[in-house]
């Protein structure tokens, strides 16, 4: 689950940085370290994500002082199956932005994926739009080759391939292991990322992870019930970060619970941050 530059023709934030990471100061994030590995996963029973909706009011948390929005708000409609052979997800945005002059700045994106069940392969397509018309899309096919990295065919906006780094993984097998690290009580994952949501292929970063929770008793849906949690934090690093700078792009939080649910999110757009509150969450059918 991450816009960037909104009110410059509106990038979408990647869409796993959405659904990840805990609303911290950008500035407390530690820098990715090269060549990190992945941790090792928890020894206990696997992780089983949930097909699910779940519906999100955007309101505004803060603003940054001397920053150009002075108002935003929106929704949020997520969705992920169970395709049997993989998971589909699908992420549906929209965001009014109003400046210091008056201005709305009307923005939305529709974000598909197909990620196989082994985390190896990715089919990706977002389209996003401002002010009722199309300022970009992009759609390809990722395919990774176990530690060894991989490549990323992309179709929009341009034919192009993108070599992706060892250690490399896709938006759900991120979540799987985000969420097998915090039940075995591990604080720190650093690996790249590719969701699909970028035309320059994995971003390094780093996941900040709180300790593992028992479920909440006082669960608003059916779905969280008897479900443990962690919070996190995810921060995502441009090149020149991951060259030496020590401050990521951007990056954002949310609580997740076992089954892949996430709640309590916050996402920070730089010149403000918006809270995601869910308002219906209902589980979907398995044609498997």
């Amino acid at each position: 689950m991450r816009l960037r530059d909104t009110l410059a023709g509106s990038t979408l934030l990647p869409a796993a940085a959405l659904m990840l990471g805990l609303a911290q100061p950008v500035d407390a994030a530690p820098a990715p370290a090269q060549g990190s590995a992945p941790a090792a996963t928890a020894q206990a029973a696997p992780i089983a994500m949930a097909a699910h909706r779940a519906a999100y009011r955007l309101e505004l948390d803060r603003l940054r002082q001397g920053g150009d929005v002075i108002q935003a708000d929106g929704a949020m409609l997520f969705e992920v199956l169970d395709a049997c052979d993989g998971w589909t997800t699908r992420q549906r945005l929209k965001l009014n932005v109003v400046d210091r002059s008056g201005s709305v700045v009307e923005t939305s994106s529709d974000y598909s994926t197909w990620e196989s069940k082994d985390g190896k392969r990715l089919r990706f397509t977002l389209t996003q739009m401002a002010q009722g018309a199309v300022t970009q899309r992009i759609a390809g096919e990722a395919e990774l080759e176990g530690a060894k990295g991989g490549v990323v065919r992309y179709e929009s906006p341009a034919a192009q391939e993108v070599k992706l780094p060892p250690g490399t993984l896709l938006p759900m097998a991120h979540t799987i292991r985000t969420l097998e690290l915090a039940r075995a009580g591990q604080r720190m994952l650093l690996v790249p990322l590719f969701d699909g949501t970028s035309e320059e292929g994995a971003q390094d970063t780093t996941t900040i992870l709180s300790s593992w929770q028992a479920p909440r008793q006082d669960a608003r849906f059916p779905l969280l019930k008897g479900q443990g949690s962690a919070r996190m934090r995810i921060a995502f690093f441009s090149e020149e970060a991951s060259a030496g700078a020590n401050l990521p792009e951007y990056e954002v939080g949310l609580r997740y619970y076992a089954n892949g649910v996430a709640d309590d999110m916050n996402m920070d757009f730089g010149d403000f941050a918006m809270n995601a509150v869910m308002q219906k969450l209902e589980a979907l059918p398995s044609g498997c």
